[in-house]
């Protein structure tokens, strides 16, 4: 989904200069219209619809934004912003262009809804699981997802564990998922325009920062899941998904919808053991096992392996946990 734009700042060389950087970097979520008088914003907005307008303080007096969805006021920090129109949003100019992308498009989330229609594109997903913890899941996770960035796919990381072990990876810099979270527990606002938004990126992997606290992610229901996933599957062309140790209703959901599982376990005798009953005992398994890949991971060796296609990884001694699954992803199929 793209949304349309009205760009209108009588400073004209910032209004070029913000129109093509937004058009240049942001071309997937925003279509912009540009103009730099009271005079043709006047035409522009009589004769079309807007989703979102960026308007510099001065030409707001007077404007019929009727056909503007939402209408943010550019401001300077010399300007007293007390004394723009009170009922719009304001944002301040002349900072980074993403910044203002990423929080006009979250603006523009809590006020529309979600379309309905389907994407062209959906990701493929990929579920990386263990019924043991401490097995590397997530380095394994984030190595098959630089694996898949290398090879110039578009992916995205979702980390679905109660506590994330995420800060050991990316830089925390965004806002939370758990704005997310809220959207989806309320049931109202665009959920893929606010993923958008919020997403992070570093070495051309997507990925959220963690969580507020630990019940965020605990109040979502299976559908909520479901939701988030869908909406992530339509904004990537892989979507690694790292999921919690525990096999309920909620991860069962998302093993329905994965493309692919990787199934994850080391040499602790704790792994040999969860991972035979989880195999041996449990319907599930017998539901996602063809489109299961165990990953024996730390240099683990199955002389019995509970599946054909299995994915040998050696243990990589290193405190650093980017250099581990960096290193990992070269072993990665």
């Amino acid at each position: 989904m793209r949304i349309r734009l009205l760009l209108a700042d009588n400073d004209v060389s910032y209004a070029e200069h913000l129109s093509r950087t937004i058009s240049a970097q942001h071309a997937d979520a925003v279509d912009v219209s540009v103009c730099s008088t009271a005079e043709r914003l006047a035409e522009l907005l009589e004769t079309q619809r807007f989703d979102a307008a960026l308007l510099g303080a001065e030409m707001v007096g007077g404007a019929d934004l009727r056909n503007v969805h939402l209408p943010l006021i550019l401001w300077a920090e010399e300007e007293d912003a007390d004394e723009i129109e009170r009922e719009y949003k304001k944002i301040r100019k002349y900072q980074r262009v993403s910044s203002i992308v990423a929080y006009l498009l979250e603006c523009y989330a809590r006020v529309s809804l979600n379309s309905g229609e389907s994407e062209l594109k959906r990701a493929k997903t990929t579920v990386v699981w263990s019924p043991a913890g401490g097995v590397g899941k997530t380095s394994v996770a984030l190595a098959y997802a630089t694996k898949r960035s290398l090879e110039g796919k578009q992916v995205l990381y979702l980390c679905l564990e109660s506590f994330s072990s995420s800060p050991a990876y990316f830089a925390e810099t965004g806002k939370s998922i758990s704005a997310v979270f809220e959207m989806l527990e309320a049931q109202e606002g665009n959920i893929k325009m606010l993923i958008r938004s919020i997403r992070c990126s570093d070495g051309g992997i997507g990925y959220f920062c963690k969580p507020v606290n630990f019940d965020d992610m605990n109040i979502l229901s299976p559908e909520n899941l479901a939701a988030l996933v869908d909406a992530c599957s339509e904004l990537a062309e892989e979507l690694v998904i790292d999921m919690p140790c525990i096999c309920g209703e909620r991860e069962r959901r998302i093993f329905d919808v994965a493309d692919k599982i990787l199934l994850v376990a080391d040499s602790s005798a704790t792994a040999f053991i969860k991972l035979s009953q989880f195999t041996s005992q449990h319907n599930v398994f017998t539901r996602i096992r063809t489109k299961t890949e165990l990953v024996a991971n730390k240099g683990a060796v199955f002389e019995t392996p509970p599946l054909d296609a299995v994915v040998s990884l050696p243990l990589i001694q290193n405190t650093d946990a980017q250099t581990v699954y960096k290193t990992l992803s070269n072993y990665i199929a």
